[in-house]
């Protein structure tokens, strides 16, 4: 699932942070060993790299990486080398300080992420931010996006197989009844999809499309011009078919008058090491181009190589 290649022998830390010293050093970096190193290491490896460059050299290597490169290769690089609850962390934080596209970078990490990620997300954001999440997330959306984004942060669904088929069929029939009435925003639905396992959802969408003849996200399409009505069915997609979401979410990124760098960089650096190779049998099927030719038609220079080698098409 994931598309990180490690080496057939990874280097001792204190080896990797020596290189990494020395792609920093004389007239200009050395951006590919930077991408040699840390494109290729797991996030234990790379937290390991950062504590022993700190030890070594007096410097968090961050701080480092943000003087020495620039641009968007800076901000994947970045984005990547931080630890994945610290990186949910920042995302999160960011969304809540701007306008655009802030609401789906959070129902993102609240829908995509396991319930013990998206815990050490929010611990970490704590820790850094002295506030929590939820508290963020309440202060910067309003309305709808309010009331549903809130459960979903501070959601810990159970995570394994298990389904109650009778509270399956019960929840598909509420679920339609309230979409039958337009109450698009009402408890039940956003008390079901904030609390229920995510094998418990997809049972009851399954019970929802076989006992009503539409896929709830079909029946949520009533108004094409709504937004939270795309938000909510964008929620239901990540939760039940992230792979599918995250396609999309390239497509649109890629496919535009313009790349979304900023969803670009997001995507490849949070789901490499969980999904990615899903995501590109997905994108393949769904545009009939690989996503590497996407991806290089798209980007140029050291951010298009270390786009490339986070999805696995770079040597290790």
């Amino acid at each position: 699932m994931a598309t990180l290649k490690l080496p057939s022998h990874v280097p001792a830390p204190s080896e990797d942070a020596e290189q990494l010293r020395k792609a920093f050093e004389g007239w200009g970096t050395n951006e590919s060993l930077i991408i040699d190193i840390l494109a290729h290491r797991n996030a234990a490896q790379r937290n390991k790299i950062r504590q022993t460059y700190a030890e070594a050299y007096g410097e968090d290597l961050l701080k480092v990486l943000d003087k020495e490169l620039s641009s968007d290769f800076e901000r994947c690089v970045l984005l990547w080398t931080l630890d994945p609850a610290e990186r949910d962390a920042y995302l999160a934080n960011a969304s809540t300080k701007r306008f655009t596209s802030s609401n789906w970078v959070i129902m993102e990490i609240a829908c995509a992420r396991s319930s013990l990620d998206l815990f050490k997300a929010r611990q970490a954001y704590h820790a850094r931010y002295k506030r929590s999440l939820e508290e963020d997330v309440a202060h910067h959306t309003t309305g709808d996006y309010r009331k549903l984004l809130v459960p979903l942060v501070t959601a810990f669904r159970y995570e394994g197989d298990e389904v109650n088929m009778t509270l399956a069929r019960s929840e598909a029939k509420t679920l339609h009844e309230k979409i039958a009435e337009k109450a698009y925003n009402d408890e039940e639905i956003i008390r079901i999809l904030s609390t229920r396992s995510k094998a418990q959802i997809n049972a009851t969408l399954n019970h929802y499309n076989n006992a009503f003849g539409n896929a709830i996200n079909k029946d949520l399409k009533a108004d094409p011009n709504d937004e939270f009505l795309k938000f909510l069915r964008a929620t239901i997609k990540c939760l039940t078919t992230p792979a599918r979401y995250f396609e999309k979410a390239l497509r649109l990124a890629i496919n535009k008058m313009g790349t979304d760098e900023g969803a670009l960089t997001r995507i490849v650096t949070t789901r490499a090491e969980v999904d990615m190779e899903h995501i590109k049998e997905q994108y393949h099927r769904r545009n009939s181009v690989p996503l590497d030719r996407a991806i290089a038609k798209d980007a140029s220079g050291d951010y298009e190589k270390m786009l490339l080698h986070l999805i696995g098409h770079g040597d290790a």
